[in-house]
């Protein structure tokens, strides 16, 4: 049974979910996307992968800057949906909003609830090497993430996997969890379960401040750490290269075998080697300042970083 579908998403991480839900042959009778925003070196507006995905459908888009004023209420509640999607959208939404649709809103959230609720799952879950996470279609209510979740699809974290990795794995795999949803949803078949409150857990939004690596952390914590912000925002050190201080973003590492004063180089043969506060890893991606990423060992065949040489 067809649907009447409010979409509302943002980041290139919703778009499956959209193309899965036209691609079932529910009514999308409209999408809410974020704003455009400057980009680029022209600073043009760019629009939302969203917005864009739902124009190459003929879908109408509404970009408003918050959901709180009685108009943009009204005019949500004019769609007559029968359930809004609701995919890393970026506002929160009112009561009014919430209970506009005939069957309410569904959120679909990349953890294991109710472990990282809020706004940087994917990144907070492989920060914390943490093992598993997943993907889930939750019912939404008036706080953060803490409605009942009514499906769910559990996948490994891998050592070495990154969270850009992690994040095209879920984005896939929430397209169609979403769509079996709906269509339970669509024959009053769509169960849910509370979440319990116990290991309640917050993804905060990622900032500036932790992003550099601190090699005095256990080299377990230091590859979470870098592969939890690849590929964006990318931890960082600083390095002198040919006499200059670069900050040098780590896209990819590895576990090593060394010890030594942390942030010390200690190996540069094949990638450099660096110790951390127990242990060491291996700088396997690297992205020098204006340059494109490239592997450890390219890096050190234009870069003079020699053993011993203490990294900050």
């Amino acid at each position: 049974m067809s649907l009447r579908v409010v979409f509302m998403g943002t980041p290139e991480f919703s778009v499956p979910t959209l193309m899965e839900i036209v691609g079932q042959g529910h009514e999308v009778v409209a999408v809410y996307s974020q704003p455009p925003r400057p980009a680029g070196r022209g600073m043009d507006l760019k629009k939302s992968p969203v917005h864009e995905a739902a124009e190459s459908f003929g879908i109408p888009v509404f970009t408003p800057k918050s959901l709180k004023s009685e108009e943009d209420q009204e005019a949500f509640a004019a769609l007559a949906p029968d359930v809004a999607v609701v995919v890393a959208y970026g506002l929160l939404l009112p009561k009014a909003i919430l209970e506009a649709p005939r069957s309410g809103c569904l959120n679909l959230h990349a953890s294991l609830l109710p472990r990282w609720r809020g706004a940087a799952p994917i990144n907070r879950a492989v920060m914390a090497g943490d093992a598993e996470t997943a993907v889930q279609v939750m019912r939404m209510e008036e706080g953060l993430d803490t409605g009942p979740v009514c499906m769910s699809e559990t996948v490994p974290i891998e050592e070495n996997m990154t969270a850009g990795e992690l994040h095209d794995r879920l984005s896939t795999l929430g397209g169609d969890l979403m769509v079996r949803a709906l269509a339970a949803l669509s024959w009053g078949g769509l169960q849910e379960q509370p979440q319990t409150e116990e290991g309640v857990s917050y993804a905060a939004k990622l900032s500036k401040q932790e992003t550099r690596i601190d090699w005095s952390q256990p080299a377990a914590m230091v590859h979470n750490h870098i592969r939890g912000l690849s590929p964006f925002p990318g931890a960082w050190c600083e390095m002198t290269l040919g006499g200059k201080t670069e900050r040098v973003k780590v896209l990819r590492s590895s576990r090593a075998d060394g010890s030594g004063s942390p942030g010390t180089v200690l190996e540069t043969q094949n990638a450099p080697v660096i110790a951390c506060g127990e242990g060491a890893v291996r700088l396997d991606l690297v992205q020098r300042a204006g340059k494109k990423p490239m592997s450890g060992e390219d890096f050190l065949r234009g870069a003079s970083l020699s053993d011993g040489v203490v990294l900050n």
